[in-house]
């Protein structure tokens, strides 16, 4: 249970007079809390005392490695549609009862099935080789004994897109785009979304990309892509970034470079998943809640240790440790995870279906989805009578080395459309600089998750959420938040 009074015993925390400089500091702020008009929007020293334990304790005591060891061993691989997925949705329905969350339900969440099958390529000429290829998400099958064709090199889309159609048709389109840094996934990732129908418009038999992920390792990339309903279905692929390396390296000798494609991936029909839901009960507001999460769903490749095995157990740890160590909240913390995050944000939109006229209900959401940390920055959506509340939470973060961001954040990839919808919204920002070295690939394994690391951004997650779901008043929603925000 938690004592008040015990931030003495606690070890490696900050001595008590640091404590009460920073307590002090943020009680008195000019023009916030210090301001008379808004006492009563301010947390009291006793709950900035609370906060402040919160971070110092659960850094050594937290259950988000644990969590995780036992996603990634027990259940593993758990893509959409899959046997992984039925497992998947049972362990989280049975953790969330293991570690003592007060309510636990499931929402279905229905969605076409898509199954991988065979996936092989080689080079026939001019230097015959095998290449690491995966197809990706949704792609059609090739004929039996495959495609193949002359290789066509672009250096991105768009430049594909301006080529003209003689150049490109009876081909295979190579788009070689490299991603330098987790800064460019959104100047890259649409040659895997739209490469294949783009392609097709001008002629193309199949298409290959450079893998979207910043490693030099032989593991592709896989990814979910989308067909346009006006033009032909091209088999798409996606190759490890030291075999496009190679073939461009070929391309560049000046001879014709032709690749045979064999891949056996098929719609699977429809089927029904679920958002697995646990809830800690505020004592005061239960009907209001803080909305946390992570997707549950992984591709196949790996054992979504990192995506997003990871934000399941920073987030499950989290409101874990708020419950288990007997600190209750005026508003109830629910942790949601989502199905089928990969191939179309399904869970998120069903969701937001089920509880679309409740979003007044959320206080604040923050989904985890882009590794397994430290939380670096911290950004909030909230409505201008909460900025004092929200500069009293950054104080308490500061010691985990988290920086304050603007008020316009983005809470995350399934919980990007209640925030459309006016949800306030908090976005912790996740050191992504190795993320996408290992997402969406063989590589994305247990052994590559660092203790310190998750265990600071589970720590974020429960101060955040324990502060968010204590706050006097409301961070705001609907209309009010969408017109402060244009």
């Amino acid at each position: 249970m938690f004592n008040h009074q015990g931030l003495k015993g606690l070890k490696q925390t900050a001595s008590t007079a640091i404590v009460t400089l920073l307590l002090s500091s943020a009680l008195v702020t000019p023009g916030f809390a210090n301001d008379s008009a808004n006492k009563s929007v301010v947390f009291t020293e006793k709950e900035m005392q609370t906060a402040a334990w919160i971070r110092d304790a659960a850094r050594a005591d937290n259950m988000s490695y644990k969590i995780l060891e036992s996603l990634t061993t027990e259940v593993g691989p758990r893509m959409a549609g899959s046997p992984g997925d039925a497992r998947a949705v049972a362990w989280a329905e049975a953790k969330f009862k293991e570690l003592g969350f007060d309510k636990v339900w499931k929402e279905p969440v229905t969605f076409p099935a898509w199954k991988r099958g065979v996936e092989k390529a080689e080079i026939t000429a001019p230097f015959q080789q095998p290449l690491v290829i995966t197809a990706l998400g949704n792609t059609v099958a090739t004929p039996d004994q495959g495609i193949t064709a002359e290789l066509v090199e672009f250096a991105s889309l768009k430049e594909m897109m301006l080529a003209p159609s003689e150049r490109i048709r009876g081909k295979i389109v190579f788009i070689n785009h490299k991603m330098q840094s987790s800064n460019e996934y959104g100047l890259v990732v649409p040659g895997r979304s739209k490469g294949a129908s783009e392609a097709a418009r001008k002629g193309a038999v199949a298409i290959v990309i450079r893998s979207v992920g910043t490693d030099s390792h032989r593991f592709p990339h896989t990814g979910v892509m989308t067909y346009d309903a006006d033009v032909a279905q091209i088999p798409a692929a996606a190759m490890s970034n030291s075999d496009a390396d190679m073939v461009a390296r070929m391309i560049k000798r000046g001879k014709p470079v032709s690749l045979k494609l064999e891949i056996s991936a098929s719609a699977a029909g429809s089927y029904t998943s679920y958002n697995v839901i646990g809830e800690m009960t505020g004592t005061e507001l239960p009907n209001e809640y803080v909305l946390i999460g992570g997707h549950l769903d992984s591709w196949d490749l790996g054992t979504g240790a990192i995506d997003d095995g990871a934000g399941c157990a920073i987030t499950m740890a989290a409101a874990e440790f708020i419950k288990r160590n007997g600190i209750k909240p005026k508003r109830s913390i629910r942790v949601v995870l989502f199905a089928n995050e990969e191939q179309g944000l399904f869970g998120g939109k069903a969701y937001l279906a089920a509880h679309q006229t409740q979003i007044s209900k959320i206080q604040a959401a923050a989904e985890a989805d882009l590794g397994q940390g430290p939380v670096t920055k911290m950004a909030s959506f909230v409505r201008a009578e909460a900025l004092p509340l929200v500069k009293q939470m950054h104080t308490v973060l500061a010691p985990l080395g988290i920086e304050p961001g603007d008020n316009n954040a983005f809470p995350g990839p399934d919980m990007g459309d209640l925030r459309m919808a006016g949800a306030a919204s908090f976005g912790l920002a996740l050191k992504a600089d190795d993320y996408f070295n290992l997402h969406h690939t063989p590589d994305d394994t247990f052994d590559k998750i660092e203790p310190a690391r998750i265990n600071q951004a589970a720590t974020t997650y429960a101060v955040f959420a324990w502060m968010a779901a204590q706050a006097p008043i409301s961070f705001g929603s609907g209309v009010e938040l969408l017109k402060a925000s244009k």
